[in-house]
């Protein structure tokens, strides 16, 4: 699941030309930070020709030779490093408008370019053994609140990947619209997006996040989030959700999908089944926090059900009828399922390999949680304190990078049910205007977190090193904000 294992990001950072040294941070400075990193006494480096340089698997390597996402790796990375194409072969100066650059970075060519600055690449002599320490290392977007276009996603993958994330959480709709595109359900499109035309993810679209994305070592988890955050549902699905009351009279609201009726379970068996075909990954994200019974206790066919179930006063005990009903669905499609904390706490019977997502933060709460649901035995991912949708003045990335998901009291085989864990967007206050700057390199110290030992923790040498990363982020044209004063030699310039 170690995705981000397949990035050759170290090589990306250690490889920078002389000339782009940045004053915020030792140069050639790798983040996330490897597991071990040895330099020799006396700092030895090595000239690095670019027209000769070539990425390669090591012999022996598991990946064997053809491996499609590596030698996308390699195709993607020679530009970041040297500003241009890679020459196809060994005499081809690749593209002309990098010929310049290409012959410039040989010194035996420099004698005879008269008036090129000659802008040599060198390469530490350095050991790298890595491997991160969760197999689980994710972002959500949200596209429901404000939907973001197709090239907002791809080029969070794409610093995603720079990060070595490996899991991107696709909270593709919710209560304000529903932009998937459902070939077994156009309606709910049609009449729940935004705009049915210009703020839907085609079929074409989602092959193509999808695409992208494995060829970063990233997997794509969708979230359909179910009984609540349904109402973008309603108006292409007519008798799914729940008509409230006032009184004996509806009153025209609707609340959460109606849990009573055969139809509901016929209709999200269906969606499912398209759903579960369309995303390749072995776990969907079912969702079934935040549900509102005020709806359900209006209805008078609701409560003569709680009745007749036995369930009293108790809605918990219709969610979890509802949730229950679900989760056996989707096992019957075949794929596993993660939830939010939520279902855990109602108590509603779940697979021993059910993924328990915990979101409520409550101060240092959340340490709890995480005990309880190992305790029980189930895995675990932690997003409660990396919500990065939330800002303050000052340097916030910091509160996210000294979380230590393992910090709750409990049992080493409960540690070892932590699978990781996800930094949120949410997107109440966040679209395409300011997704990128609110994430990077804010997001860099979950990541961190996430792939790095758990001994890494000195906050001003992290400082240093995601400040250097920062500005390698610009130099790939990424809107990265700042995270205190200073200044890059290469400053955004939105080209």
């Amino acid at each position: 699941m170690g995705g981000g294992a397949l990035q050759p990001s170290l090589l990306g950072l250690l490889l920078l030309p002389r000339c782009c040294c940045t004053a915020a941070g030792p140069a050639g400075a790798v983040w996330p930070q490897p597991q071990a990193q040895r330099s020799p006494l006396g700092g030895g480096r090595c000239l690095v020709p670019a027209r000769r340089f070539r990425f390669a698997a090591a012999n022996g390597s598991a990946v064997g030779p053809g491996c499609a996402v590596l030698d996308a790796a390699f195709q993607r990375y020679w530009p970041l490093l040297f500003g241009c194409p890679r020459p196809t072969s060994p005499g081809d100066n690749g593209d002309p408008h990098c010929l310049l650059l290409i012959m410039a970075v040989c010194p035996m060519s420099c004698s005879w370019l008269p008036g090129v600055l000659c802008v040599q690449y060198y390469i530490n002599e350095t050991e790298i053994v890595d491997f991160p320490r969760f197999p689980h290392r994710g972002l959500l977007l949200d596209t429901s609140r404000h939907y973001l276009p197709l090239r907002a996603i791809l080029e969070t993958l794409d610093v995603m990947a720079y990060n070595k994330f490996n899991v991107f959480h696709w909270h593709i709709v919710d209560d304000p619209s529903f932009p998937y595109e459902s070939s077994t359900f156009p309606e709910l499109s049609k009449q729940g997006a935004f705009n049915a035309m210009t703020h839907v993810y085609t079929a074409s679209d989602v092959r193509t996040v999808i695409e992208h994305a494995r060829l970063r070592g990233i997997r794509v988890i969708p979230e359909f989030d179910t009984p609540g955050h349904t109402l973008s549902w309603g108006p292409g699905a007519p008798g799914l959700l729940t008509p409230c009351y006032l009184g004996a009279t509806p009153s025209g609201v609707y609340g959460p999908i109606n849990p009573i009726v055969n139809s509901t379970y016929q209709f999200v068996t269906s969606l499912f089944q398209e759903v579960s075909s369309v995303f390749p990954d072995f776990f969907l994200h079912l969702g079934g926090d935040e549900v509102d019974f005020t709806c359900w206790k209006s209805n008078p066919e609701i409560r003569a059900f709680m009745r007749e179930m036995g369930f009293g006063e108790d809605y918990k005990k219709l969610e979890s009828f509802y949730i229950q009903r679900l989760l056996n669905i989707v096992s019957s499609l075949g794929k596993g399922y993660i939830v939010w904390q939520e279902v855990f706490d109602n108590d509603v019977k779940l697979r021993p390999d059910t993924i328990i997502h915990v979101w409520k933060e409550n101060g240092m709460l959340y340490l709890n949680e995480m005990a309880n649901v190992t305790r029980a035995g189930y895995q675990a991912l932690l997003s409660a304190p990396w919500y990065l949708n939330r800002i303050s003045y000052g340097q916030d990335w910091i509160e996210a990078y000294k979380v230590e998901p393992l910090n709750f009291p409990g049992s080493p085989e409960q540690k070892a049910l932590v699978m990781g864990g996800e930094a949120c967007m949410w997107g109440e206050y966040v679209d395409v205007t300011n997704l990128t700057p609110r994430l990077w390199p804010r997001a860099g110290a979950v990541a961190e977190r996430l792939w790095s030992n758990e001994t890494v923790g000195n906050v001003e040498d992290a400082y240093a090193r995601l400040a250097e990363f920062r500005c390698t982020l610009l130099r790939r044209g990424v809107q990265a904000q700042p995270l205190f004063i200073g200044y890059c030699d290469q400053e955004f310039s939105g080209a």
